[in-house]
């Protein structure tokens, strides 16, 4: 695994406020939608958000992010994580609609690193962390001998999706969004690739 070094930071539990605003922010207010959904009595959105942050496990896990710092303050985040090479069949019956467009096309880049989040913060934008995050990704992924990187990004994020291609990722699959409640203009979700060129290790002299 790439070493991270400042002026990146592996995410920890006490981050847990700043991952949910940078989830949130990737995702164009998807997320607190659903975190209002799933708030009890007494509870805010927000509230879930940090929670489900500080897990251990889960794809928004503090675990799964790194932080690009300012001083040391945290401006911008990358959630991403491997997937499987073979991974079991997903039952889309069993998964609140909304997630199921995201899913089938998730699972259509079985092997590849996924960017589940790229966010930085309105007043720290134009300074180029999103493009050092995603050379960060890349490095990870090749680390750990994947492929190649994917994403998902909405169909109306015009910036993204130019900032995606100028790097080198294709775009190669889109799904109708699923909105319930949820206010947005777009109306499909695009996976996005980047392939890897994985490096084989030479064999050692006088081997075999």
């Amino acid at each position: 695994m790439l070493s991270i070094d400042r002026p990146f930071r592996q995410a920890t539990p006490d981050d847990a406020q700043d991952l949910a605003e940078f989830v949130n922010m990737a995702g164009e207010g998807l997320a607190l939608y659903l975190w209002e959904q799933m708030a009890t009595a007494g509870e805010s959105a927000w509230d879930v958000g940090c929670s489900r942050a500080k897990r251990d496990s889960g794809a928004f896990s503090y675990r799964n992010a790194i932080l690009r710092l300012v001083d040391d303050d945290a401006v911008a985040c990358l959630i991403g994580y491997p997937l499987e090479d073979a991974p079991a069949p997903a039952d889309y019956s069993e998964m609140p609609p909304m997630f199921v467009p995201l899913q089938q096309l998730e699972d259509m880049v079985p092997g590849t690193w996924y960017i589940n989040v790229l966010a930085t913060k309105q007043a720290h934008r134009g300074h180029g962390y999103g493009n050092e995050l995603l050379a960060l990704a890349e490095g990870i992924a090749t680390s750990l001998g994947k492929h190649g990187l994917s994403l998902i990004v909405a169909d109306t994020n015009l910036g993204a999706r130019r900032l995606y291609s100028h790097l080198g990722y294709q775009e190669v699959a889109q799904r109708a969004m699923v909105k319930e409640r949820w206010v947005h203009p777009g109306t499909h979700w695009v996976l996005m690739t980047k392939s890897l060129q994985i490096e084989n290790k030479q064999p050692e002299a006088g081997a075999g």
